[in-house]
């Protein structure tokens, strides 16, 4: 929130520096994230008090050698006038009448001052010199409000209020300073001006000033000329409506329109600004409603209809069928003939003030909380007085703020107040009192403090505190303006606020510490995350929450919304249902990142969600930790010394699995051909087995999901591996002394089935070779007619080695030849002549 110190000093002094105010906030809880600067030292642009004053233009004549520039006569306090030769437009409608009796009021700069140059694009500056234009000299500038830094507009010179001295430093007058707060939802109160300037008052012991709201209501009763009916009193529980006759639109005056644009939001007309103005000094969202746009002036508060949609003031045309959960429709504020405004959230546009208004219906209502985050999210509208409702507004708050928007809206616009105002009021605020003893203050904040003390520290945030028990506890009684306090740790939180954090001692634990044991769980993670990320993979995070599409996109037959857990206020439809599986997220993420890299390797760690079996007892679900990998791309990078084209495959995640299940110590691990799973690729996928376990499993997508997934790469790998599984399969590390003695290498060259896996060669051959093979590997594989059809060569190098000998010749052939007839009699393969 952006927060104009001009606009604070209305309501409480302040003697603090700017940065000495901003960390005593900061440190009270309301983070300051900035301080802007405007016009005065230290701004991007600071104004010299000397050379950009107030200048008081009393003269407009024609530029003898130019039809589109006239000469202003300029009074800047110095005695004689100035002559600017410019081209503002708004200066011409006053071009030779003579002496204004009423002079004109703008931003006088002299040669030498610094400004930005208003034809340059963005923000360039400039130094002001002198230079003949068209044969008069030029050496002084009346500017623009692009000039000055205050906006992009350069249409024509910046005109202030006919009460602006002439001869003050700009600085002086317009100079002013923004601290931009990040306001958290236990700070919801401070969305105000007010709302900072009560902490203000209260950190520094300053008075705290209400604004002006004298309003003259000299119009008929409002009686029976306005209704208002409630039909979800439980959604909201006050509405109150005034209505004001005669108002004139126009712009409004430039003290609100500088305030306004300092506070982020932009002039529109003095209705609408004083709309905002008091929202952003009150927290007190309104709305004004061209009345003669409402039928019989009757406001009525209900729900959606099916079919019903709305045109808000955005030109968003919404479909109000939109469901909030459990059944719920968006809450509408009506009159007779249908919907005008999303209650809390947005104005019609059937009902908007527009230029030919006279008549003002102006509401101020109080909205539950969550049905305004429900309708923001469901339909994707969002607006400062949505933000404000979403967080609690104060009960008692819509009569202030009404009475304060009428009070502007008769100084500015004019017109007529009915008398009255309509106040529904179905669901009144319950005071909140809480019995606060020193003790409990002492045991949560650990500052020892009297009753009287903590009172002192309470009463200027606006807690009603009386001292009972013979002055041994507060009776604290919460302002309808703090929702947030609902229980003591609140209040104590408050106490230690307004007491300093900065202040409260520092202790160390008086217990021992506790024995440390060991978290296997958190281990296991930590170990497979090292693996991965040593194997190349980068960690991804995606959410729990997927949709039914996103579910669709890899598996189609796993969409069914009955087998999943569904949230009950889901955030965006996007994020509604929690995951079974990781590989929707995940892959979602691959081909994201796919778009800007050639290469992308992911692995990710996480939990899914699994509902219990009907009947069961327990009514959480399961919720197990998985493993995924995601690989697409290059196999390797770019680079200028190698030519390598070639992308990844099966083959690469893998060698990925089977080197973490290597450095896990975990053997046995066999990997059984799948063909249909629809997510992979027929014939290039596999599960992983061990003593008739699925560890999970692995292999290059089906072309159907890449196109569904919109994944730019020629092949894409996944693989989806049960985490618990894997850390109960782990082995202890067992250590064996190295061998003194030499190894011997043989080459086996075998045929065997064009369907026979090398995984089950690979189990043969260990089963035969005995403790004496030390490793095997495949290092060729060979397919041709010669081999024969429906069968393929592989070729293994096997290592063997004893520990306490050297292996001889007779020795290692009779191993090789119970190999080969192991294999002969197990798999039907052959050794290659």
């Amino acid at each position: 929130m952006r927060v104009p110190l001009s606009w604070l000093k209305e309501f409480v002094d302040i003697t603090l520096s700017v940065e000495e105010l901003a960390e005593r906030l900061t440190r009270a809880g309301l983070e300051c994230e900035g301080i802007e600067r405007i016009g005065v030292e230290g701004a991007d642009l600071p104004w010299d008090p000397e050379k950009i004053v107030i200048g008081g233009i009393l003269e407009v004549r024609q530029h003898p050698n130019a039809d589109r520039l006239v000469l202003a006569d300029v009074d800047y306090g110095a005695g004689a006038p100035h002559t600017v030769v410019t081209g503002a437009p708004n200066l011409f409608p006053y071009k030779d009448k003579g002496r204004l009796s009423q002079p004109l009021k703008g931003v006088f700069a002299r040669e030498g001052a610094e400004l930005y140059d208003g034809h340059a694009e963005g923000w360039v500056k400039m130094r002001l010199k002198g230079r003949p234009v068209r044969g008069i000299m030029s050496d002084a500038m009346l500017c623009s409000e692009k000039e000055l830094g205050l906006s992009e507009d350069h249409e024509g010179i910046l005109i202030l209020p006919d009460d602006a001295p002439v001869g003050m430093p700009l600085r002086d007058y317009l100079g002013d300073v923004v601290l931009k707060f990040d306001v958290l939802p236990n700070m919801a109160r401070c969305l105000s001006i007010l709302g900072v300037a009560r902490e203000i008052a209260a950190l520094t012991g300053a008075s705290l000033r209400m604004p002006e709201m004298n309003v003259v209501e000299h119009g008929p009763p409002i009686e029976g000329r306005v209704r208002v009916t409630i039909e979800e009193p439980d959604l909201c529980p006050r509405f109150t409506a005034t209505l004001i006759e005669g108002v004139t639109i126009g712009p409004s005056p430039l003290w609100m329109q500088r305030r306004l644009t300092m506070a982020g939001m932009r002039p529109i007309n003095n209705i609408v600004d004083i709309s905002n103005y008091v929202m952003l000094e009150f927290g007190g969202p309104n709305h004004m409603f061209d009345a003669d746009r409402v039928a019989d002036q009757h406001l009525i508060i209900r729900l959606a209809r099916l079919g019903e949609r709305l045109v808000t003031l955005d030109n968003k045309e919404h479909n109000l069928d939109a469901s909030l959960g459990g059944g719920m429709l968006p809450l509408l504020v009506c009159d007779p003939r249908g919907p005008l405004s999303l209650a809390g959230v947005m104005g019609g546009a059937s009902s908007e003030v527009s230029a030919t208004t006279t008549r003002v219906l102006l509401e101020v209502a109080v909205w539950d909380p969550t049905i305004i985050r429900r309708m923001g999210t469901a339909l994707r509208a969002r607006s400062e007085a949505s933000k404000r409702f979403e967080r609690g507004v104060d009960y008692e708050l819509p009569p202030l703020v009404q009475r304060r928007a009428l009070s502007l809206l008769q100084r500015i616009a004019g017109g007529k107040v009915a008398q009255g105002m309509v106040d529904n009021y179905p669901r009144p605020w319950q005071p909140v009192i809480l019995d606060l003893t020193p003790r409990e203050v002492r045991r949560i904040v650990g500052v020892a403090l009297s009753a009287t003390e903590i009172a002192d520290l309470l009463r200027p945030l606006g807690f009603a505190c009386d001292l009972i028990d013979n002055g041994a506890v507060v009776r604290v009684t919460v302002p309808s303006s703090r929702r947030d306090v609902t229980m003591l740790a609140d209040l104590c939180e408050e106490v230690a606020r307004m007491y300093g954090y900065d202040r409260i001692p520092l202790t160390l634990m008086a217990d021992a510490l506790p024995e440390q044991r060991n978290n296997s769980s958190l281990e296991l993670e930590l170990r497979v995350r090292d693996l991965l990320a040593g194997a190349g993979l980068d960690e991804a995070i995606t959410y729990s929450l997927t949709s039914m599409a996103a579910v669709a996109a890899v598996n189609p037959a796993d969409a069914d919304p009955s087998r999943y857990l569904r949230l009950a206020n889901p955030l965006t439809p996007e994020r509604e249902f929690l995951r079974r599986s990781l590989l929707p997220t995940l892959l979602e993420a691959l081909a994201q990142n796919l778009r800007e890299r050639e290469r992308v390797l992911l692995f990710e760690i996480g939990r899914v969600y699994l509902k219990r079996a009907p009947g069961s007892d327990e009514p959480r679900p399961e919720e197990p930790r998985r493993l995924a990998l995601a690989l697409a791309g290059r196999r390797h990078e770019r680079a200028w010394h190698t030519s390598d084209e070639t992308f990844m495959d099966f083959f690469d995640l893998k060698g990925v699995v089977e080197t973490l299940l290597a450095r896990l110590n975990i053997s046995g691990v066999q990997y059984v051909p799948v063909s249909d799973d629809p997510r992979f690729h027929p014939g290039r996928a596999a599960r992983l087995e061990r003593d008739g376990r699925v560890l999970g499993v692995i292999g290059e997508l089906h072309p159907d999901v890449c196109e569904r997934l919109e994944i730019a790469a020629p092949r894409a790998m996944a693989a989806e591996l049960d985490l618990e599984l894997i850390g109960a399969l782990i082995e202890p590390v067992r250590y064996r002394a190295i061998s003194r003695y030499p190894a011997t290498t043989q080459d086996l060259s075998l045929v065997a089935a064009i369907d026979v896996p090398a995984e089950r060669v690979t189990v043969t051959i260990r089963k035969y070779a005995g403790a004496l093979l030390e490793s095997l590997t495949l290092f060729d594989v060979y397919e041709s007619e010669q081999v024969g059809v429906g069968k393929r060569s592989l070729t293994y190098r096997l290592v063997f080695r004893a520990p306490d000998r050297t292996l001889n010749d007779a020795e290692i052939a009779k191993i090789r030849q119970k190999i080969v007839r192991g294999l002969e009699h197990d798999l039907g393969a052959t050794i290659r002549g």
